[in-house]
């Protein structure tokens, strides 16, 4: 592992407390050129989260608030007429960052939350006829609260399917808990942090996922959980091929985390519960928030080759 990025992991461990497991998914994320989603209860960490890796990774950032009255040209723009120059101008939307937090993304009518469906794909936004693209790199980061909260509106699987992970933080421990009630302010925490490498490093090491070695053995591997998901009848449907490369390129970036440079199984089995947890439905009427426990079932019931 990079000296950049143990800091990076230092640091964002120094504001979220007791959640190790939960930074490390989200850096793997990042690294393998995804977008995250953050479910979890108000008050947990998710925007905190959020800010400590933006400034930690040196990224230039905007936070949009959605709300139910929130319209698209909100996030993308709109153009002014400018009487003087005679010519409508383009003003950019907070969308037009390196790394955006979609806050309680699932407040925001569907209309507004497609409005991010062309920019975490193609990473470039089409209004009023003209396409501009978007800076590089370019992640965005969601957080929603439980979808039984009131005035939230399910993300379609369309949408959901365009997040490479999704993770919950949870209730901190005890001793992790009283660090935080013991401890300075965490908005103080992270409006001091400076960072701990720069685009162009963060651009480097995605380069250096992609070179992580995947025996055929290990495709072999992930061939077996994609087909035990098509099918056992125990899913809705099983994982797509783009789940199967969602699922190769986060176990890369987990092993480069590792300081490795070859996947194991045990990459794969330590990022598929975020992978396949917003992807995977049971038959018997489980809401998309038990996926958790679908994707280690999953674990337990696919042999390693």
């Amino acid at each position: 592992m990079s000296t950049a990025l143990k800091n990076v992991i230092a640091q964002t461990e120094r504001v979220i407390l007791g959640k190790p497991h939960q930074i490390r998914l989200a850096l793997a994320c990042l690294l393998a050129r995804g977008h995250l989603l953050i479910e979890d209860l108000p008050g947990v960490g998710k925007t905190t989260l959020a800010h400590a890796l933006a400034r930690s990774l040196g990224l230039q950032f905007q936070r949009i608030q959605f709300t139910s009255d929130m319209l698209p040209a909100d996030i993308l723009g709109v153009s002014v007429y400018h009487r003087e120059h005679e010519k409508f101008e383009f003003h950019a939307g907070p969308i037009f960052a390196q790394m955006i937090l979609a806050d309680e993304v699932n407040r925001a009518m569907p209309k507004t939350q497609s409005a991010l469906l062309e920019a975490m794909e193609e990473q470039q936004v089409t209004t009023e006829g003209s396409t501009r693209p978007l800076p590089t790199p370019f992640f965005v980061i969601a957080t929603q609260n439980p979808t039984y909260q009131i005035g939230t509106f399910p993300l379609p699987e369309s949408q959901l399917d365009r997040f490479l992970m999704r993770i919950q933080l949870g209730y901190p421990d005890a001793q992790a808990e009283r660090g935080l009630l013991a401890g300075v302010e965490r908005r103080e925490i992270v409006s001091g942090l400076a960072p701990q490498m720069s685009a162009a490093e963060l651009l480097a090491l995605q380069q250096q996922v992609r070179q992580v070695v995947v025996a055929p053995a290990l495709l072999d591997y992930v061939q077996a959980i994609l087909r035990h998901t098509r099918e056992s009848a125990r899913f809705i449907h099983g994982l797509s091929p783009r789940a199967g490369l969602a699922l190769l390129a986060a176990a890369r970036a987990w092993s480069l985390i590792d300081g490795r440079n070859a996947v194991i199984p045990e990459d794969v089995q330590a990022v598929l519960p975020g992978v396949a947890s917003h992807r995977l439905q049971s038959v018997q009427d489980m809401q998309v928030s038990d996926g958790d426990k679908l994707a280690r079932e999953l674990i337990e019931a696919v042999a390693i080759p």
